[in-house]
């Protein structure tokens, strides 16, 4: 789980000052991914929202696992993120959805995860790498868009 900046050239919802980028206008992707790397929920908000606050969203976005025999899975054994999401009242919010929560400490290193290689991925898309669109209905259609090319370019990718 990570959250990355993006500039918003024309404004419109869901932007704001951006606190990386001299308070020029921008958004945020917040996301969670798989163990793999394969984007599982994305959530389009203003540049200056803090990411711990989507943290719980995001994991209720988590679309079911299909695919194994048995009952859909609904929810991760774990969930890793680096010291922005270090929040004791989220950490217990996960402990009671029975996830266990992984999150670097302040003070302590930060964890290492695949969230920054989904991120490159997802901004390769040139047309996600700056928002130009006003609406963010349009915006995160893209966006699921190109989860979706990504998710399928993994399954499509003969095994070495």
């Amino acid at each position: 789980m990570d959250g990355s900046h993006i500039r918003a050239k024309k404004g419109g919802t869901n932007t704001g000052p951006s606190p990386v980028d001299r308070r020029k206008t921008g958004s945020k992707h917040h996301l969670i991914c798989d163990g793999r790397g394969t984007p599982l929920k994305v959530i389009t908000t203003a540049a200056n929202v803090n990411g711990v606050a989507q943290t719980l969203a995001l994991v209720d976005g988590v679309p079911p696992e299909a695919g194994r025999p048995g009952r859909a899975r609904r929810r991760p054994d774990a969930l890793l993120g680096h010291k922005g999401y270090d929040s004791n009242p989220h950490r217990e919010e996960m402990r009671k959805r029975r996830i266990l929560p992984v999150i670097s400490r302040k003070g302590t290193p930060n964890i290492k995860g695949v969230v920054e290689q989904t991120f490159t991925l997802l901004h390769q898309f040139k047309r996600l790498a700056v928002r130009w669109e006003l609406r963010t209905e349009l915006h995160d259609a893209l966006v699921s868009l190109a989860g979706s090319l990504i998710c399928w370019r993994r399954l499509n990718k003969p095994d070495s």
